[in-house]
């Protein structure tokens, strides 16, 4: 599931302020490298909150969380200032303990981005350079190495971003390692060479800087929103899968009928249905059986498909509030009219991103279920109206398009294990004090999982509906596909060939599976349909 940064940025830099980065803008920034700076107001309002946190440490006379405290069930410990700089480094560096195959880079490049803009909004308490290093790092390509697991999503992600933080953080004895370690340029280096090579100096952090760098939620929400943003064009070219379906096996098209759909008040499925309808206009396959009605996999389609984008939407809501919100511990309030300006709260605890990722994995999981349905009511002689066995001539002598449909029911059930909602989970840590956390992380990598999963049902159904309009095709001189659906099947046919024997077919499968991911097919689709009225 690794994804590469593509090597041509955008030109423009994003400028930040922690209040108004898009899912499209971490795209930007994670897949196609567009530079980040921060905007000359954000900047303002980081330094000003920052002075504060410098007065707290000149002065003494305040004992602030995560200023001059231990952390955890150690914040009773008091720290004086003198050692502000050990205490933030030995956080980063006692947390960075994660396990695991490391996170792909655009997750990597999406976190960095989703914490800097988190900073951005000045309450934190961070110095303007240390931020702006940060910054530096993803503008340069240095890339930390993060293992994937570790994270409960409670206390924030705090083991994957100490990770990312200690190849930032240089320890203030003078000491180059511990620095992790960070592809640069093509390279696994260690972190201080990393930055060497990029020219950056590493940063010796000051009071409250470690705390706020780790302390929050923007690996859970990296994780959760490239999901979400694949799952979301995943969605509608799995609309066009079931489009070449119903020509296939000619479709009762009342199913699709607008005044059905605006009865049930559903704006999901009132889209699905008229999206569908729109890819089958102009066609002489569908409606031509002598069918009052089709099974549920076809006829039920937009009820199912439409639910899941309705699901998606709610999603995206939760995300983009996550992506501009403050989530570390302590926040600061400069305005505050009291010495303390410091507030503790939990907004690092994970939940709200926890349960979209578990709405997502249950919603694209159902995509694919639906999917693998009508794959396999393709190949069966007693429900595909007459098309051959797997879809094959000969067969028997020829397997077909057999082997396939258990590949996709092994994908489906597969993702009924990694949709169970890990938000349900809980386990208790840091002796009690954070005694309910989310599991934000392992939701949105199981959410992550089930897309990958789903573009590859999504493929085989392709793979299937394609092969199975051929044979159609051929049994009817003259009949003509939809608009969209034709598009469709040229595009699958430019990638795959009809199956005339029995050949290697998982290079097939990657490769329309590859088409879905980038979303060639609904570009190719829409280009060659009428714009929607």
């Amino acid at each position: 599931m690794s994804k590469k940064m593509n090597k041509t940025p955008q030109t423009e830099p994003l400028q930040i302020d922690g209040q108004q980065l898009s899912l499209e803008d971490v795209i930007g920034v994670a897949r196609r490298g567009r530079p980040v700076e921060l905007c000359p107001e954000a900047r303002r309002q980081v330094a000003h909150c920052r002075s504060w946190v410098d007065q707290v440490a000149a002065d003494r006379s305040l004992v602030v969380y995560g200023l001059n405290t231990g952390f955890g069930s150690l914040s009773e410990v008091y720290v004086p200032s003198e050692f502000s700089a050990t205490l933030m480094y030995n956080l980063i560096v006692s947390h960075a303990c994660g396990v695991g195959p490391a996170l792909p880079e655009e997750v990597v490049r999406a976190s960095m981005l989703i914490r800097a803009n988190t900073l951005a909004r000045g309450h934190s308490g961070i110095r303007p350079e240390t931020l702006e290093t940060l910054l530096a790092m993803l503008n340069r390509g240095v890339h930390p190495i993060i293992p994937e697991i570790g994270s409960l999503g409670a206390s924030g992600d705090l083991a994957p971003l100490s990770h990312m933080v200690l190849v930032l953080a240089r320890d203030p004895q003078g000491a180059e390692e511990p620095s992790g370690e960070a592809h640069y340029r093509g390279q696994l280096l260690s972190g201080a060479e990393a930055m060497r090579r990029a020219g950056l100096q590493r940063v010796v952090l000051q009071a409250k800087e470690g705390l706020a760098l780790n302390n929050g939620t923007a690996v859970s929400t990296a994780l959760a929103g490239l999901a979400l943003y694949d799952a979301e064009h995943i969605l509608l070219q799995a609309e066009i899968a079931l489009a070449l379906s119903l020509e296939a096996l000619r479709g009762v098209p009342d199913a699709l009928d607008e005044r059905i759909h605006r009865l049930r008040n559903q704006p999901g499925q009132i889209a699905s249905a008229a999206h569908v309808r729109r890819l089958l206009q102009g066609s002489d396959l569908v409606g031509s059986a002598a069918r009052v009605q089709d099974a549920y996999s076809l006829r039920c389609a937009p009820q199912v498909l439409g639910a899941a984008r309705d699901a998606l939407a709610f999603v995206r809501q939760v995300l983009e509030r996550e992506l501009n919100a403050v989530t570390d511990n302590p926040i600061l309030f400069p305005e505050l009219e009291r010495p303390n300006k410091a507030l503790s709260g939990g907004n690092f605890h994970a939940q709200p991103v926890a349960l979209a990722a578990d709405f997502l994995s249950i919603a694209i999981a159902e995509i694919g279920s639906i999917a693998e349905r009508r794959i396999f009511r393709l190949l069966t002689r007693q429900l595909s109206d007459g098309l051959p066995p797997m879809l094959v001539q000969d067969s028997g002598l020829n397997a077909g398009l057999m082997i396939p449909q258990y590949v996709a029911a092994a994908l489906v059930s597969e993702n009924k294990t990694l949709a169970h909602p890990d938000s349900l989970d809980s386990i208790p840590t840091c002796e009690e004090q954070e005694d309910h956390v989310s599991m934000s992380a392992n939701a949105a990598r199981h959410a992550r999982q089930v897309v990958w999963n789903v573009a590859r049902v999504v493929a085989i159904e392709l793979l299937c509906a394609a092969q199975a309009v051929d044979l159609r095709l051929a049994g009817l001189p003259g009949a003509r596909l939809g608009q969209g659906t034709a598009a469709a099947q040229r595009a699958v046919r430019q990638r795959v060939r009809f199956l005339e024997q029995d050949r290697f077919l998982q290079p097939d499968i990657e490769n329309l599976a590859g088409m879905v991911q980038r979303g060639e097919l609904l570009r190719e689709v829409e280009a060659a349909l009428e714009p929607p009225a």
